[in-house]
């Protein structure tokens, strides 16, 4: 999982790089067109056309490279990938998440295992939608109905897949 995740965002950090690149040429290249592209943004966000251009042109002189990447792009550091973060957040996530299933899988009676583990995994997936949606200011039934549903439909597909090949 971590793997996964730290190749999935590595290669979004090679876009956002690319484009940052691609930037720095175009405000070397055409100045000029990339102040009318960034009051143009200014104005579809509100600002009439002259306000919109002295915003663009004061902000490109202090730095124009960041306005774009903020403005244009939707890059900023707060939002930038981070491989590393993020597969180091998946391997905990991963692990943390299997601990239940598989405290189940060594506490439950060997010709139980199978339905030990799929109740526990159940469970701890309506808990974790509802303590989510709790967390995220939402009601808790439609995020923990929909965690459950889901879990449950990867569930039904894996073991098809076990049956499949005589796993």
């Amino acid at each position: 999982m971590a793997a996964g995740e730290y190749v999935s965002v590595s290669s979004q950090a090679d876009s956002e790089h690319a484009d940052i690149a691609r930037e720095k040429q175009e405000l070397v290249m055409d100045w000029d067109g990339e102040v009318t592209e960034l009051a143009d943004i200014y104005q579809k966000r509100g600002l009439d056309e002259d306000l919109s251009r002295k915003v663009a042109i004061a902000l490109m002189k202090h730095e124009a490279l960041g306005a774009h990447a903020r403005d244009e792009l939707g890059l900023s550091e707060a939002t930038a990938a981070r491989p590393l973060q993020a597969a180091f957040a998946s391997a905990i996530a991963f692990s943390s998440g299997a601990l239940l299933p598989v405290l189940a899988a060594i506490l439950t009676p060997l010709a139980w295992v199978s339905w030990g583990v799929s109740l526990t995994s159940v469970v701890a997936l309506a808990v974790l939608g509802v303590v989510g949606a709790i967390a995220g200011g939402a009601a808790p039934m439609r995020p923990a109905l929909r965690v459950t549903f889901w879990g449950v439909v990867a569930m039904i597909v894996t073991s098809g897949i076990g049956r499949l090949f005589g796993a």
